[in-house]
């Protein structure tokens, strides 16, 4: 199945693509991820309040950078998957990309979760 055989409709949303692009680069501008996204600015800068005010992102400012941390013992937001934490859904996606190569980016999950509860970064 090629490219031009995939359905035009995506699993992962817009803004579980911020939640994943903030886990990947921690200081990454909004310019950055509409870029990655195919999204506007603007659409970036809402989803990241909407994911602030939920719980699921805290913003720290750092001069004239924001810094994101996620918050990853959050449950997702569908009932359906309400049982599922954000750091374990992170973690699948890592695993794909790990199996595709693509993981360069990608902090390990439980790593960066662990090391929030021990205190740590």
């Amino acid at each position: 199945m090629g490219l031009a055989d995939l359905p035009g409709w995506d699993f992962i949303t817009n803004h579980g693509g911020v939640l994943v692009a903030v886990f990947r680069q921690p200081r990454v501008t909004a310019r950055e991820i509409s870029q990655q996204l195919g999204i506007t600015e603007r659409t970036v800068l809402k989803i990241v309040a909407e994911l602030d005010e939920a719980g699921y992102i805290t913003r720290s400012r750092q001069g004239r950078t924001n810094t994101y941390a996620v918050n990853q013992d959050r449950p997702l937001h569908e009932p359906i998957l309400k049982d599922i934490a954000v750091g374990d859904l992170l973690s699948i996606l890592r695993a794909g990309s790990v199996e595709m190569g693509t993981d360069s980016q990608f902090p390990d999950a439980r790593k960066s979760r662990e090391s929030t509860k021990d205190g740590g970064p």
